[in-house]
């Protein structure tokens, strides 16, 4: 495992924040959605800890949080690494001495094709980042969030492409739709302990994730925007937002929900 960890305490953010005094755990927070999350949880009074496999971008956007005046440490993770795993949720509550809140933002996806032309190694690697790591880290954080803070939320980055048969994503899809499975019985689990359990469904949004997709089917986003009310795909913001709020006490009796973040897509 190779991991790395700084941080910098500069002038507080406004205590008023939808996330202010809370430690706050993001994976996948070195571009797109996770690093969108961790520039605004932190804009919203979080102290941040960011974990991601490339250590040039988690550096990158914990540098962006402190010139904000934010809190950032970080952590070297691969969520296919159950040791990784642990070790990065250790690390935030080591540098922090609590955690409250976590974002399992990161995922990892592979060329579109039917069901029976997906390589058996496609869908082991989908399996392994976007559903088994996705349980591995909510159990790390589930111990921790009850070892340190008592009560807390957990938010999980779903997709609405897990909320309906998915003939173009079928291995994605169902690792996603699986999520949503481990988010609603994470929610009635873990309810009574006073800890919270939501996750969001993304519509289309501008990453590097949904950019390759187009450049392999060239037109997609366009084709998606027309099934989508809005008529347009998501900034990374968008979807942070949403998360921030389902992650802060303004949601205090949301939990077991899969919120689609989806510009209308599936109205």
């Amino acid at each position: 495992m190779n991991e790395n960890a700084q941080t910098a305490v500069t002038s507080d953010p406004a205590a008023t924040g939808l996330l202010a005094g809370k430690v706050a755990f993001v994976t996948g927070a070195g571009r797109g959605i996770g690093a969108a999350a961790a520039r605004l949880f932190a804009r919203e009074g979080a102290r941040v800890f960011l974990a991601a496999r490339t250590q040039d971008q988690l550096e990158a956007v914990a540098e962006e949080v402190r010139a904000a005046g934010g809190t950032a440490g970080y952590a070297v993770c691969d969520l296919a690494d159950g040791a990784s795993v642990r070790a990065a949720v250790g690390r935030a509550v080591d540098l922090y001495g609590r955690l409250d809140v976590a974002f399992n933002n990161a995922a990892t996806s592979v060329p579109p094709a039917p069901m029976d032309h997906v390589p058996e190694a496609d869908f082991d690697h989908v399996y392994a980042v976007n559903l088994r790591g996705a349980w591995l880290a909510m159990t790390a954080e589930v111990s921790a969030i009850r070892a340190t803070a008592g009560t807390g939320a957990i938010v999980n980055n779903s997709s609405v492409g897990s909320l309906a048969g998915n003939p173009v994503l079928p291995a994605y899809g169902a690792m996603k739709r699986a999520v949503n499975s481990l988010t609603e019985s994470a929610a009635i689990t873990y309810g009574p302990e006073g800890i919270r359990v939501n996750a969001i469904a993304p519509g289309t949004t501008l990453t590097d994730m949904v950019r390759a997709w187009n450049d392999l089917s060239p037109g997609v986003v366009d084709q998606l925007n027309a099934r989508t009310p809005l008529r347009r795909a998501a900034d990374p913001d968008e979807i942070a937002q949403a998360a921030a709020w389902l992650l802060s006490d303004r949601a205090s009796y949301v939990t077991g929900a899969v919120l689609p973040v989806d510009g209308g897509m599936q109205a």
